[in-house]
């Protein structure tokens, strides 16, 4: 049997570089640290406040410098935030302890101050205007906030390649699609661009410097590897999935225009789940409706957009079908707290049967100490390239599109 302490939690708290005096540590009653793939994580530290005592510290002010790292007693801390305090709210109740609970976010939460109006060109003399790849302006925004930018390889060379597609294509270079920010804060312009290139968004909190500054943007495609296995009956407490049908398409579609040719083309793209890879339909001068010719299970089910030009249609398309694909199988669960599960990983479960054990993408985890001990609860997704989602007996395969393909 392990030894006690194996289960015994820790914490480590440091407030302007220092690292929490040992009275006010034994003053907290619990923490949570929430972290999500949306937004900027955030932890509440509630203080049992007797007579008052610690209402006027000046280590619980905004704008602190925080840090949190949490464990187990046997095997260390591993830090899991850096950001500063935003908020403390002391409570004076007509009865029982007065408390203080002390709110901090990461630096991502500084994006959402004000509003800007702005566009991201160069203006090159008799040339025109050449619309600045995405990656080169989710490093300038982050610039401007004091943030580092980190990011992807693959997903910054894709998202430029796509912008040099577009200026290729385009044979007006004042048609060209320009970023522009438009009355919308700092977080809501490099949240739409992220979604739109397939990246995810966050701060990362390793103890490296400069501590807390660095916001990466991570091309989640490529990361399979799970960072923590859970196994239900024994490390997985519990877990509750859901599978829905609800916004299930059978692709995505869109018209394009290519003036290069003077023909316009019918792109359709849809998931096949049996084979566990994308279908590509190009249609040439395609007249009437979609549905009439991908046939009757696409009847109602085919989404049709209408992109900006040729050169981005593909990656509008997938900022449509990615998310309905990758929201068809969710689930909640908790377990032992765990560091290692953290929004955006990859997690293993097993022991749930075919259906519903393999690798899920972690969107939101919740870590809570307090004196019921250490517990991780968490939200994940099963995205599409970790494995084909059977379907029921009898059931449509998912996204199976036939057609004419043209090369």
């Amino acid at each position: 049997m392990p030894p006690l302490s194996t289960y015994a939690p820790e914490f480590r708290i440091d407030i302007n570089g220092d690292r929490l005096p040992d009275a006010l540590r034994a003053a907290i009653s619990s923490i949570h640290y929430q972290d999500g793939l949306e937004g900027a994580d955030r932890v509440e530290v509630t203080f049992a406040n007797p007579n008052l005592k610690w209402l006027d510290n000046p280590l619980l002010q905004v704008d602190n410098p925080f840090t949190l790292a949490i464990g187990y007693a046997a095997t260390g801390t591993e830090r899991v935030f850096f950001g500063e305090i935003t908020g403390v709210e002391p409570t004076f109740p007509s009865g029982g302890m007065p408390t203080i609970k002390v709110t901090a976010q990461d630096f991502l939460q500084r994006l959402t101050h004000g509003t800007k109006d702005r566009a991201f060109r160069i203006s090159i003399p008799s040339i025109g205007n050449f619309p600045l790849p995405d990656p080169a302006i989710a490093a300038l925004v982050s610039g401007t906030n004091l943030l580092i930018p980190e990011l992807d390889p693959v997903g910054a060379a894709l998202s430029t390649l796509m912008t040099i597609a577009t200026y290729i294509s385009t044979p007006d270079s004042a048609q060209v699609p320009i970023r522009r920010q438009d009355g919308t804060s700092d977080f809501d312009f490099l949240s739409g661009i992220a979604k739109e290139n397939g990246w995810e968004m966050f701060i990362d909190h390793k103890d490296q410097p400069p501590q807390g500054r660095r916001l990466k943007f991570k091309f989640l495609i490529q990361d399979y590897s799970p960072s923590v296995t859970l196994k239900w009956g024994s490390s997985l407490m519990e877990f509750t999935p859901r599978i829905t049908t609800v916004g299930d398409i059978f692709g995505v579609s869109a018209r394009i225009w290519v003036a290069a040719l003077k023909m316009e083309f019918v792109i359709v793209v849809g998931w096949d789940f049996d084979r566990a890879a994308f279908n590509l339909e190009v249609y040439p001068s395609l007249i009437g409706d979609i549905d009439d010719v991908l046939g009757p299970e696409a009847q109602g089910r085919t989404l049709s957009i209408k992109p900006t030009g040729f050169g981005t249609s593909l990656r509008e398309i997938l900022t449509e079908l990615l998310p309905r694909l990758n929201n068809r199988l969710t689930g909640a669960g908790s377990s032992m707290g765990n560091p290692q599960i953290k929004a955006g990983a990859v997690i293993n479960f097993e022991g749930l049967g075919d259906q519903f054990s393999g690798l899920y993408r972690i969107t939101s985890a919740s870590h809570t100490l307090d004196g019921s001990g250490y517990k991780t609860s968490f939200e994940v997704r099963k995205e599409v390239w970790f494995g084909s989602i059977p379907l029921p007996k009898g059931g449509v395969p998912g996204l199976r599109v036939q057609g004419q393909k043209v090369f």
